[in-house]
């Protein structure tokens, strides 16, 4: 028994210094702060996870640009062409009937001789596009000088106000208080009115109690019918100056 007990006890004894392992302080301190050893493996890189296009997705398209509308003619700038055809299309001009009425609004209704003048004058120059209805006073020893206003009917522009002005030279004697209807032919644009309209060869129409003078300035025509109290006839050079307010130089 005691011979047990003493090989168990160098048995033990052998054991215990294998088990034993000095350590050095300063080392383990070293070891925290380098912290922990690095992997020999290095991990591996992760893979990007795919990417699917937004099915709610549209690329912005490019609008092609639109072409700008083209900028209609100015009035004054239409063709020559276009300009006569616009005066005498039946759509843009007053018919017998209208002139008639008009012409009867400045003379009296059921003027003497009104319808024939006016048919005589559309007979040879057609339809006007345009009218004044107005009155006037001149008077006239070799020298003479006019007065007048009234409202210009246009069949395209509307109405509007005008005067009018006008000396003559010649062999011309009188003097007259007038109403006048004026026939206007071949105005596209009114503002065309307010110009020198010289007489044209002393032409006259007369029937009845009416006469009407021929004047012209370009393309545009006047045709005044007169019908007036007092006497005054005669072949004259002169014109009329039309003008958008009242003057007293007949220049």
């Amino acid at each position: 028994m005691t011979r047990s007990v003493a090989a168990v006890a160098l048995l033990a004894a052998g054991v215990a210094p294998a088990q034993v392992r000095t350590i050095d302080p300063n080392r383990a301190i070293d070891g925290d702060l380098a912290g922990p050893t690095p992997r020999s493996t290095p991990r591996p890189t992760p893979t990007p996870a795919p990417v699917y296009p937004d099915p709610t997705y549209a690329p912005a398209q490019q609008q092609e640009p639109v072409p700008a509308e083209p900028i209609p003619p100015v009035p004054n700038q239409a063709p020559p062409e276009v300009r006569a055809e616009k005066t005498t299309e039946a759509a843009n001009t007053y018919a017998r009937e209208d002139l008639l009425a008009a012409g009867e609004g400045v003379f009296g209704k059921g003027a003497a001789g009104l319808a024939g003048i006016v048919e005589k004058i559309l007979k040879e120059q057609g339809r006007p596009n345009a009218y004044i209805a107005g009155r006037e006073a001149s008077g006239a020893f070799i020298l003479g000088v006019r007065y007048g206003s009234g409202i210009m009917s246009h069949k395209v522009e509307g109405e509007q106000p005008v005067y009018w002005t006008g000396p003559s030279i010649g062999f011309d004697v009188g003097g007259d208080a007038n109403k006048v209807f004026v026939l206007v032919y071949n105005l596209y644009d009114t503002e065309e009115l307010f110009h020198r309209f010289p007489a044209a060869e002393g032409r006259l129409y007369l029937v009845g109690g009416f006469a009407a003078t021929y004047l012209r300035r370009g393309n545009v025509v006047l045709i005044p019918i007169r019908l007036g109290v007092g006497w005054r006839a005669g072949v004259n050079v002169g014109y009329m100056k039309f003008t958008h307010k009242t003057r007293w130089l007949p220049l």
